[in-house]
């Protein structure tokens, strides 16, 4: 026996249809998007740019030494200022550093650093 419905119960068809794949598009781009406020783990540092000088600093010394040596304008030198950075009390480079970093109308900021390291070593000896 076969019911015949004189009303059928209509059918929505609310669903839209798949949209087909873009050539242009890379796989990537088809992939969902982190949630707002989150990135891909490989992008977290992506914003940062490194330079990388093609040198092996391992040390808190050599950076605060090569750092002096780029202050300075002194490239050529830079090994001295490594190993008084190492070598040397941090106070004293310190207020050797503040001093040339203040006085503008040097001729040689190297030289000025240097003269004003022997001045505080003497000033120490004195005492």
């Amino acid at each position: 026996m076969v019911f015949k419905q004189n009303n059928p119960i209509p059918v929505k068809k609310s669903r839209k249809p798949k949209a087909k794949a873009d050539p242009a598009k890379s796989p990537q781009e088809d992939k969902k998007k982190p949630a707002k406020g989150f990135e891909h783990l490989g992008d977290l540092f992506s914003h940062f740019e490194l330079e990388d000088s093609g040198g092996y600093i391992s040390q808190e010394f050599q950076d605060y030494g090569y750092r002096l040596a780029v202050e300075l304008d002194d490239m050529k030198h830079k090994s001295l200022y490594i190993k008084l950075a190492k070598t040397e009390e941090r106070g004293v480079l310190e207020q050797a550093r503040s001093f040339v970093s203040d006085a503008s109308t040097a001729r040689s900021k190297a030289r000025l650093f240097m003269w004003k390291i022997k001045q505080i070593k003497l000033e120490k000896k004195k005492k």
